[in-house]
């Protein structure tokens, strides 16, 4: 959905645009951020636009998906379902910024034109948090490992790296260099 300021403007000035939209955004999501998103279930928008003071344009709206993202643990595909409302301000240019506060969400549109397929797409990325897990691995599932690798909790890191304390046989001879000093 795209909508132009001027039109807007001119038509709901006084009475606001009210929409609810099911949006398809899973291929561009997954162009533009293909790392952090797998799949995406249809993305159900429902809100308002209205004009405020100053011609500036503000669009609400509750946002509702179901993202696939990779776990962090073990990159296995994880469901995470958003639900979330989303506020934005829309100026024509930089120095109308200066009408909001710094914790507004304010853009600039210089083309005129809101996409808000983008701004929906944009505060989905927000929503997916840092730390990812499967259920299978909230549950305590044994972690992920390769050859010559393996991924260890920080409750046993001290162990794993007591376990791989041992000397380099190449290095071991240079231990007789300085008898006279303790291993520190």
């Amino acid at each position: 959905m795209k909508w132009s300021l001027t039109e807007l403007r001119k038509t709901h000035r006084n009475d606001p645009l009210t929409f609810e939209e099911t949006l398809d955004l899973t291929a561009d999501l997954k162009a533009r951020y293909g790392d952090e998103v797998l799949d995406l279930s249809p993305v159900k928008t429902k809100g308002l636009v209205s004009v405020v003071s100053g011609g500036d344009v503000v669009v609400v709206a509750q946002v509702k998906a179901v993202l696939t993202v990779p776990s962090s643990r073990s990159l296995t595909p994880v469901k995470l379902p958003v639900d979330f409302q989303m506020t934005e301000y829309y100026v024509a240019d930089a120095a109308a910024t200066q009408r909001f506060e710094k914790t507004d969400v304010v853009m600039v549109v210089p083309d005129g034109v809101i996409d808000f397929n983008k701004a929906v797409g944009d505060n989905l990325i927000l929503q997916i948090p840092m730390h990812i897990l499967s259920d299978a691995e909230k549950q305590g599932s044994a972690m992920p490992e390769g050859q010559d690798w393996q991924v260890v909790s920080e409750a046993d890191l001290d162990q794993v790296e007591a376990e791989h304390q041992s000397v380099d046989p190449r290095l071991a001879k240079l231990k007789d260099f300085f008898p006279d000093q303790d291993d520190k």
